[in-house]
């Protein structure tokens, strides 16, 4: 395992979190994100962001496996890394509620697992 690399990454995605917050703050609805540039801006930014997550958390996963099961078992990266696939690959099938569902849903959870997976380095 590549502790300074995973370190980074780690770091990196806390940064992304941080960003993904910010923007979503004011971010009541998924209609929000449609109802003028200001927030089609943030889903774009917010979007991005999440696409960086997956490609990190990808990136750590390829170099060792077993790092990221400490904290939370393979289905749960996984759907992180496939939701990386869709807003790279697939993403005009991306919508608005889905964005809203991972901010208001998801994104505490990841980052307190990415705060215990930086507490092991």
């Amino acid at each position: 395992m590549d502790k300074t690399a995973n370190k980074e990454l780690l770091e990196f995605i806390m940064e992304s979190i941080s960003l993904v917050k910010r923007r979503f703050h004011d971010i009541e609805s998924s209609d929000d994100f449609m109802t003028s540039d200001e927030g089609l801006d943030k889903l774009d930014a917010i979007s991005m962001r999440l696409q960086a997550i997956g490609e990190a958390i990808k990136n750590i996963d390829k170099r060792d496996r077993e790092f990221l099961l400490q904290v939370a078992d393979r289905f749960y990266w996984s759907k992180i890394i496939k939701t990386r696939e869709i807003l790279t690959h697939h993403y005009i099938e991306i919508d608005s509620e889905t964005i809203f569902d991972i901010c208001e849903n998801k994104i505490d959870e990841l980052e307190e697992k990415i705060n215990r997976l930086r507490s092991l380095l």
